[in-house]
């Protein structure tokens, strides 16, 4: 066989790569695997009670069932915008649940409850009805992450100055100091059968599944394969002639 040094070397380069990116999607799926099982046994789990000692960590505790008893914060709500239900623009319902135990202690400290969706009204400076009974309630829902945005755009994350507040991207540093206290990380999804709530269709985060991880690891090496036979056909057509 005869090659020439700069195509040998391209394609030996060109060849790594899709190695590469073969075995980086044979990785992906057993990540994929590991994901869905836990979220499995998230979904499976018993039912915890939170409080204001409960690990604060949206990831392993995301789609836990939980239960947690407080007084809703009804005047101080955050509205988050540009959420769509059914094709309609509207806003999630975020609202403070102040936990008795944090209370007592002398510090508070809440979880924001989403009571569902509510649609936008024709004139956006008209903000919708979001009252709330403050007596104190038992509420049930599961753990979730807040919804993310596919492009945070600067200053999204400053809610309005006006109650209820609007705001574009949740971020509980900036919510918390709103409020003037600590705010878990997560959210609380509201069960459908609970008062108190708007519309709620809670989805499970769709994932790609590692079928299909695979799928794509076998094109690349499929890819690999195919330029090496190429390589070494090209490098016996050179030296017949």
């Amino acid at each position: 066989m005869k090659f020439k040094i700069i195509p040998a070397l391209a394609t030996i380069c060109l060849l790594a790569l899709l190695l590469a990116l073969a075995d980086w999607q044979w990785r992906r799926a057993e990540e994929k695997r590991v994901l869905l099982h836990l979220q499995q046994q998230a979904v499976g789990a018993a039912t915890i009670t939170l409080s204001a000692e409960t690990q604060d960590d949206a990831e392993s505790l995301r789609y836990r069932k939980v239960q947690v008893t407080g007084h809703y914060d009804a005047a101080h709500q955050f509205l988050l915008d540009n959420q769509v239900s059914a094709g309609k623009p509207g806003y999630f319902v975020l609202t403070p649940l102040l936990l008795p135990d944090a209370l007592s202690s002398g510090s508070a400290k809440a979880v924001l409850v989403n009571r569902g969706w509510v649609p936008l009204k024709q004139n956006r400076a008209v903000l919708p009805d979001v009252s709330v009974n403050t007596a104190q309630i038992t509420v049930n829902g599961r753990i979730n992450k807040f919804p993310g945005v596919g492009m945070k755009l600067a200053g999204a994350e400053i809610p309005t100055a006006n109650w209820p507040s609007v705001v574009q991207v949740v971020d509980n540093r900036v919510l918390a100091e709103k409020l003037g206290h600590d705010v878990f990380r997560f959210q609380v999804e509201l069960d459908k059968n609970d008062p108190d709530g708007f519309k709620r269709e809670w989805q499970t985060s769709a994932v790609m599944s590692p079928e299909q991880h695979i799928g794509y690891a076998v094109q690349w090496l499929g890819l690999a394969l195919t330029l090496a036979l190429l390589f070494i056909w090209y490098g016996f057509k050179k030296k017949n002639d």
